[in-house]
């Protein structure tokens, strides 16, 4: 069974920046977002040349998703007045959620221009780069957030990450568990520290992810983590019973229907609750190459080589050289 890596997309890229969209002015402290951006349209068209007005505008839009209309207002804000530094950074953030990496990168330099030191700024270039699977330059910003701030918490755990990404799993557990320590309540590093752990067969991974669950009960990042550690300690029965939990927060969680028929299959030998549990998989997901495979391999042991090959073949139509299903395929011709 392929042993599925979880990656979990740690830090909101401040894409949104919802905290800034709450507004402190009384008189709108009750009106719904639409109506804010009615008053604000009036205000603009008596107002034009102001650029504030833009920038309140476009948050509005930001935190209700109208992505373009916001870089349209940021653009025209920059363009009535190019030295407000928070016009840039927040078109920077517009950019970034509009996939837009580059002219998102251009907008925080800019924003640099006025304000060199600012770590938001390097901190949202580390994320950008981060993103974008640039880890030399999302180390250099990040690297110039933790310089002036050695505690801070997003730059540490993004770091911890990129090096768990490269492969550098010493220094990925040290800066994790420095967040640990510093943070005891931030949850994406008890279950990024427990990923680890687990996959290097770690009993700390226990101790990790049950710290995660504490924090976030609903977390089935860190329940199928654990349930997979202790299916590889040949624990079936734990397992099985996380792999329920996992379903019953998400029904259509693909790899815990993968995995229960997996153990019913070649664990237990119950063919056909495999067959029914692996086909669950593939509802989910039918690019899931695994369960087809799996799925034909169930069929095969119950003497259905039809509904074997027909799988094995599913599966090589999404890769011919997945050795598993094409031996499949060739045993049940």
């Amino acid at each position: 069974m392929k042993q599925h890596s979880l990656i979990l997309l740690l830090i909101v890229p401040l894409i949104m920046a919802i905290a800034g969209c709450r507004n402190n002015n009384p008189a709108t402290d009750n009106m719904t977002d639409e109506d804010i951006l009615k008053v604000l349209d009036i205000k603009i068209q008596k107002h034009p040349k102001d650029a504030d007005l833009y920038y309140d505008r476009a948050r509005i839009y930001l935190k209700v998703n109208r992505v373009n209309e916001a870089i349209a207002d940021l653009s025209r804000a920059v363009s009535i007045n190019n030295k407000e530094f928070k016009y840039h950074m927040l078109l920077g953030d517009a950019y970034f959620a509009n996939g837009d990496v580059e002219h998102s990168y251009k907008s925080l330099q800019d924003a640099l221009q006025l304000e060199p030191d600012n770590q938001d700024a390097f901190l949202k270039l580390g994320e950008i780069a981060y993103y974008s699977r640039d880890y030399d330059r999302a180390m250099d910003n990040l690297g110039k957030v933790t310089a002036k701030d050695p505690q801070n918490r997003t730059a540490l755990f993004m770091k911890g990450f990129i090096y768990k990404e490269t492969g550098d799993t010493s220094n990925a557990i040290i800066l994790l568990r420095k967040v640990c320590d510093l943070y005891p309540d931030y949850e994406p590093a008890f279950e990024e520290l427990g990923m680890i752990y687990a996959d290097h067969h770690d009993p700390l991974a226990v101790e990790y992810l049950n710290t995660a669950l504490r924090l976030e009960p609903q977390n089935t990042n860190a329940l199928y983590g654990l349930a997979m550690f202790y299916q590889g300690l040949n624990k079936p029965d734990k397992a099985e019973e996380l792999y329920k939990q996992i379903l019953n927060i998400n029904n259509n969680h693909k790899e815990a229907w993968h995995n229960r028929g997996y153990i019913e299959l070649f664990t237990y030998g119950n063919t056909d609750l495999a067959v029914e549990y692996l086909t669950r998989a593939i509802q989910c997901d039918s690019t899931f190459i695994e369960a087809w495979t799996n799925r034909g391999c169930a069929y095969e042991l119950l003497g259905d080589k039809s509904s074997a090959h027909s799988d094995f073949n599913a599966a090589l139509q999404l890769d011919h050289t997945f050795q598993p299903a094409l031996d499949g395929f060739n045993r049940t011709k």
